[in-house]
């Protein structure tokens, strides 16, 4: 991997990207990894479109992940600031420059949609000190390379195993504070809140320490945009503060979600859906919304 990585990074970007869509393609046909999961899922999410469309937005998003993934190991060999010129603009940031100067830290909560690595690494080269809180990977050699990674573009990796500690104390240096919250893990503590109209399994850690520690939250997302540049994305989650603080966090869980879903629905070939989002729920969820991944094969139309 390291030594494809080293070859992938000495092309020109746009070259790389190509490259990186193209297996992305392979992927999908003719090696269909998980294609059946992706093709249901978006299917059930989106229950109206043809199943031409539904193809044609499983397609894009391996196409999209390919790019994805080729991208940041060119970025792991540019300079830090790089990743500035790989966006063509950003929303109003009145309100985060605000957050970021109150010095009471932000909470950014993101998901697996659009280029979440360009999302911490555009903070960083902006200036800002941010932590992103992930999960170790299974082979060792792997966790370092991509901590590595993350650490030259200026991101500072916080475990999963070491967030509860750490996260406080990131808070009161008034960092940014990141977090993927949208893949249901066993063991993590959570709240069932809708997707698309069924329920699924979603972190409340994000929601959790913006209600403890006062911090605002605030979703953000890197979308690639026509022109195969990127856009940054900037939300303020609503909070409602000094009633149930358990309802209050499930009904912050519940916002980023719907803020989730929306770009979503704008960008649906831009989202991760290899993973299945609704595999955990309730067990009272009526058949009709439960997980689409294991339902039977879409019907030809």
């Amino acid at each position: 991997m390291r030594v494809l990585v080293a070859i992938i990074s000495r092309l020109p970007l746009a070259v790389a990207r190509g490259f990186g869509e193209t297996l992305g393609r392979f992927a999908y046909w003719p090696l269909g990894i998980r294609r059946g999961v992706v093709e249901r899922q978006i299917q059930g999410a989106f229950p109206g479109l043809e199943r031409s469309e539904v193809r044609r937005i499983a397609r894009g998003a391996y196409e999209h992940f390919g790019r994805s993934v080729v991208e940041i190991a060119v970025l792991g060999r540019q300079s830090p600031g790089a990743v500035t010129q790989w966006f063509e603009g950003a929303d109003d940031l009145t309100a985060f420059d605000e957050a970021v100067r109150a010095g009471d830290g932000v909470i950014g909560v993101t998901g697996h949609l659009g280029s979440w690595e360009l999302t911490a690494a555009y903070f960083a080269a902006r200036g800002h000190k941010i932590d992103v809180i992930a999960r170790h990977m299974q082979n060792p050699l792997f966790d370092a390379y991509l901590r590595s990674t993350r650490e030259r573009y200026g991101v500072r990796v916080v475990y999963d195993d070491e967030a509860v500690r750490q996260i406080p104390r990131a808070l009161r240096e008034g960092r940014i504070v990141a977090l993927v919250s949208d893949q249901g893990v066993k063991g993590l503590a959570s709240a069932f809140v809708q997707f698309f109209g069924r329920p699924a399994k979603t972190p409340r850690g994000a929601a959790v320490f913006a209600h403890r520690f006062e911090a605002p939250p605030m979703f953000f997302a890197a979308l690639r945009q026509p022109s195969g540049k990127y856009w940054m994305h900037i939300r303020p989650i609503p909070i409602e503060r000094g009633g149930d603080r358990e309802r209050e966090i499930d009904d912050t869980v519940a916002a980023y979600t719907r803020i989730l879903e929306s770009f979503v629905r704008r960008y649906p070939e831009q989202y991760f859906w290899l993973h299945r989002r609704w595999r955990r729920q309730p067990p009272d969820t009526p058949p009709e919304l439960r997980d689409p991944a294991v339902m039977p094969a879409i019907a030809e139309r």
